[in-house]
């Protein structure tokens, strides 16, 4: 079998057979198909697509390309949870906590945050003392004694899929519907995951902006998690406006522990409760999405959800005396609120501009090696739809430099677009796909 025989069969709109998958994927990982080949294969399925069987041979060849973790020894039933990214997206760091204190173990393994969208482990190492570099053992450990452990992605797991990734983010590939689901499919399989809730989100602070693609991504996920055996949900959900208030690390973290003991935005809070939910039903710890509504509220009132949390901190080594009391978190030395310049209704807020204004104060990353100020971010004090009146606070900047400060106020002024009459509030869901 020649590499160039199957680039030339996609790239003519062919079907790829699962030998032919395998021997390319495998020679990706072994280094002897070289960049230029990979990227021509990539360039190929941009073009012409993949069917569900396809993109199930390639998830499954990607998964198998390093180690596939097996928790089945640790806990009865692995599920996970994926976010497609966001502004704002802090619902791990409720959900996962809340799932496990209703007694179904999770062991997460997240990312970091790169451009606009934010990383679960960048924000939990605003927590001093915090280790997300776990080794193997480790994680298997603390799954089994805790029912809940958060750390990073070890290198060995779908290394082909981190070669195929740094080719498509340099050959303008990053948008094809097939390698994208392959890619998050191909490490939640190798991680372990039985049972999957994905978060795909929607909108100007996400990667899938219409509808159409964020529903066309989720339904060829969905059949992966079919054809490889394995129980998936999709939610669709709404990122035309930040999820919650906080953007920025350690203002992620304050939200989500106010969350956890009964406070935090509504918002938000719906958007945790209705992911917690169908975690449970794929889980099985609730016969339906009724009764676990019901268990995920109990838990969340009660406080079990909180303290489990405090058990997450404790077990991989942070400072428990931080989450008890958040203001010993990470403080920004510059603070100022901006106030409306008219009263109206508001229209919308801008995602991504306020993404990369927090990425501009130094809360994320434009290349893979930059630093993070787990201090700094943007606190946004309204919805769209919300009628505000002029003078009345719009949004709070937290900064480590006056000038970024004066930059990030004009533009997130900019972000919010204004109406004289009254707007409908934005759906948090789209819908589901089973």
């Amino acid at each position: 079998m020649k590499a160039v025989d199957v680039i030339i069969k996609k790239r003519d709109g062919m079907e790829l057979s699962r030998e032919e998958i395998d021997f390319f994927i495998n020679g990706i990982t072994r280094g002897s198909i070289p960049d230029y080949q990979a990227a021509a294969w990539a360039m190929a399925v941009l073009l012409n697509g993949m069917t569900e069987r396809e993109t199930t041979d390639l998830t499954m060849a990607m998964a198998r390309s390093g180690e596939m973790l097996d928790l089945s020894g640790v806990v009865p039933l692995a599920v996970d949870k994926h976010s497609t990214g966001g502004v704002g997206d802090k619902t791990t760091l409720v959900v996962e906590p809340l799932v496990a204190a209703c007694g179904l173990p999770v062991g997460k393994m997240s990312g970091r945050g790169l451009g606009f969208s934010g990383g679960t482990l960048d924000k939990m190492e605003s927590i001093p003392g915090f280790r997300v570099n776990l080794t193997r053992e480790e994680f298997l450990q603390k799954l089994g004694d805790e029912g809940l452990v958060l750390a990073g992605q070890s290198g060995d797991l779908a290394p082909a899929d981190g070669k195929l990734y740094a080719l498509r983010d340099v050959t303008g590939t990053v948008p094809s519907i097939p390698l994208i689901a392959s890619s998050i499919m191909s490490k939640k399989i190798a991680a372990g995951a039985q049972a999957i809730v994905l978060d795909v989100k929607v909108g100007t602070g996400a990667f899938m902006e219409t509808l159409q693609e964020a529903r066309q991504l989720a339904e060829l996920m969905v059949a992966i998690g079919r054809l490889s055996g394995r129980k998936v949900v999709a939610l669709l959900s709404d990122m035309n406006q930040p999820l919650g208030n906080a953007v920025g690390n350690a203002l992620e973290v304050n939200e989500a522990i106010d969350t956890l003991q009964g406070g935090g935005p509504a918002d938000f809070r719906e958007h945790c409760l209705v992911v917690a939910s169908h975690l449970l039903v794929v889980g099985r710890k609730a016969v339906d999405i009724d009764e676990a509504r019901r268990m995920a509220e109990t838990t969340l009132q009660d406080g079990i959800a909180w303290q489990q949390f405090r058990r997450l901190v404790t077990s991989q080594g942070g400072e428990v005396s931080v989450v008890d009391k958040p203001t010993l978190l990470p403080q920004a030395p510059f603070v100022e609120t901006v106030a409306a310049e008219r009263s109206g209704y508001l229209l919308g807020i801008d995602a991504r501009e306020v993404g990369e204004t927090s990425v501009e104060l130094g809360a994320g990353r434009a290349r893979k090696e930059d630093p993070i100020d787990h201090a700094v971010g943007i606190m946004i004090h309204h919805k769209v739809g919300d009628h505000i009146g002029k003078g009345e606070g719009l949004f709070t900047i937290h900064a480590n430099d006056l000038s970024k400060m004066v930059a990030a106020r004009k533009r997130l002024l900019a972000a919010h677009q204004w109406s004289d009459h009254p707007v409908e509030p934005l759906p948090l869901f789209y819908g589901i796909v089973e």
